[in-house]
């Protein structure tokens, strides 16, 4: 009967071995490896047409999981964003009707964060009279000036040198947090509501303004710490959510109309969110208001500009509020105003 190869070179390896001893262990070795190599390759012969097909199907899988890229950077992001303590909301499947409520109700939404969820927080209200008689000493002000307005702002600011340094106009938005070292003198309009201390005068100023004219402004937010910032962010995340978003979508979406923790003027004092005694909704529809008007036409005059107007929301990063005003300076909202800038516009010029 004819051997095969291996019996063959098993033989020829155990003679030599019979003649030199110390080749036992070398040998050995050899005959692994050779027998190793020499029955892969009898298998890949004997199956090629199977290896050939496997190699195909990975290909091919290769070549298809390539358009699942989007997905896969998506769940990247979501993994940086669970380093850093964030929660990911279970998968589930997206209520329809939920989604639409969002599309066509917007103001709802974004009334009960800034409105109903403030409240949950103790949200405190006050019209002008209410902040008089809690502060003799802002009733004296306010007394000793002619229509709430000690001095018409001048009309040209064009040669006045504005720096940006100044406290005034510091610029805080979702590319320009609050530096961790900055500080101010936290002042209390009344009650528990509160604000940078220098605005204060120029604050009642312009609410005593437009009581003359027939208009009861009415703060409803000033400052805000970072806790309660945080649980306003918080929630409308969760509101989100809760309607079907993911968290990447839901954190994208309450940034256009609540600002995160470090991003947010009202956490330094010089924001200031207005209703009146007639309309008292934080929502678009207030600019169509007699306060939301005014406000409009007049705050400039008191150093205050409407922060995020219609139409800049690609420059601001934030959906328009026309109850948002924020402190500048005289000097500043002037130019802002006339020119019909951002806060963002203004400062590519310092």
């Amino acid at each position: 009967m004819k051997k095969t190869f291996r019996e063959k070179f098993v033989a020829n390896c155990g003679a030599k071995v019979k003649k030199h001893k110390w080749l036992k262990k070398p040998m050995a070795l050899y005959v692994m490896v050779v027998l190793s190599v020499y029955y892969t390759g009898l298998n890949l012969v004997s199956n090629g047409k199977r290896y050939s097909c496997a190699v195909l199907l990975l290909l091919f899988m290769i070549v298809s999981s390539s358009f699942a890229m989007p997905e896969s950077l998506r769940q990247t992001e979501e993994a940086a964003l669970l380093a850093d303590g964030a929660q990911l909301a279970a998968e589930q499947e997206v209520n329809e009707a939920e989604v639409a409520i969002i599309d066509i109700e917007t103001d709802d939404i974004e009334t009960y964060d800034d409105v109903a969820l403030l409240s949950e927080v103790e949200l405190d209200t006050y019209t002008l009279e209410e902040i008089l008689e809690s502060n003799s000493d802002y009733r004296n002000f306010v007394e000793t000036t002619e229509n709430g307005q000690e001095d018409v702002p001048e009309s040209d600011y064009s040669d006045y040198t504005f720096d940006s340094s100044d406290w005034r106009l510091i610029l805080v938005n979702k590319q320009h947090s609050i530096p961790e070292d900055y500080t101010f003198p936290l002042g209390t309009i009344t009650g528990s509501m509160q604000c940078d201390e220098r605005i204060l005068e120029e604050l009642l100023a312009m609410m005593q303004a437009a009581k003359d004219d027939g208009v009861n402004l009415v703060v409803c937010s000033p400052y805000r710490d970072y806790n309660r910032q945080t649980y306003l962010f918080e929630k409308k995340v969760t509101r989100y959510m809760n309607a079907g978003m993911s968290y990447m979508d839901a954190y994208k979406t309450a940034s256009m109309s609540t600002t995160s923790p470090n991003a947010s003027e009202h956490r330094i004092g010089l924001a200031i969110d207005f209703y009146s005694s007639s309309y008292m909704r934080l929502d678009t529809g207030f600019a169509d208001t007699a306060a939301g008007q005014w406000l409009a036409e007049h705050s400039y005059e008191y150093g205050f500009i409407l922060r995020y107007p219609e139409g800049k929301e690609y420059i601001t990063g934030i959906g328009y509020e026309p109850w948002h005003f924020r402190y500048v300076g005289v000097e500043a909202a002037t130019v802002i105003t006339e020119k019909g800038i951002t806060l963002e516009e203004f400062w590519e010029d310092l």
